[in-house]
């Protein structure tokens, strides 16, 4: 079980480790920090659900050497997550990357930032009720 906590804390970290480099690169580490304290809840609920899936999925891992029951869940919620934190400061792409025309999706993605991270918490949810529902029925079998 320490294993687990290890490996879910580390992934929580690693996923606001990511969000503060990308935008730090793009905006600048004082706008990723303004950001991040503006939106600390979200970023925090999204890293702690993604480190949560990871944990539980290690955990699983541990009941189920073989199988891969939830990889595909912990990837894709992951990835939600990720593309969550980092979309509201995504607009600022089109500084850095004006050459391919993604003005469009860039000024989308970011007129809905907070919708985008109310998706990435409900994905993280059904992800982590999956999750306990496989470690469930593990245990009983």
């Amino acid at each position: 079980m320490t294993i687990a906590l290890f490996k879910g804390f580390i992934a929580g970290s690693a996923i606001l480790t990511v969000y503060f480099l990308l935008v730090s690169a793009i905006s600048g580490p004082t706008f990723a920090l303004s950001q991040f304290v503006r939106f600390w809840y979200f970023f925090l609920a999204l890293s702690a659900g993604f480190g949560f899936q990871v944990g539980l999925y290690q955990r699983l891992k541990e009941r189920l050497r073989e199988k891969d029951d939830g990889k595909r869940v912990v990837a894709a919620t992951g990835g939600t997550t990720t593309i969550a934190m980092v979309s509201c400061c995504s607009h600022y792409l089109v500084n850095v990357l004006p050459i391919l025309g993604a003005v469009g999706i860039v000024t989308l993605i970011s007129q809905y930032q907070v919708e985008l991270f109310w998706v990435g918490i409900v994905a993280n949810l059904f992800g982590s009720l999956y999750l306990i529902s496989r470690l469930r029925k593990i245990s009983i079998s």
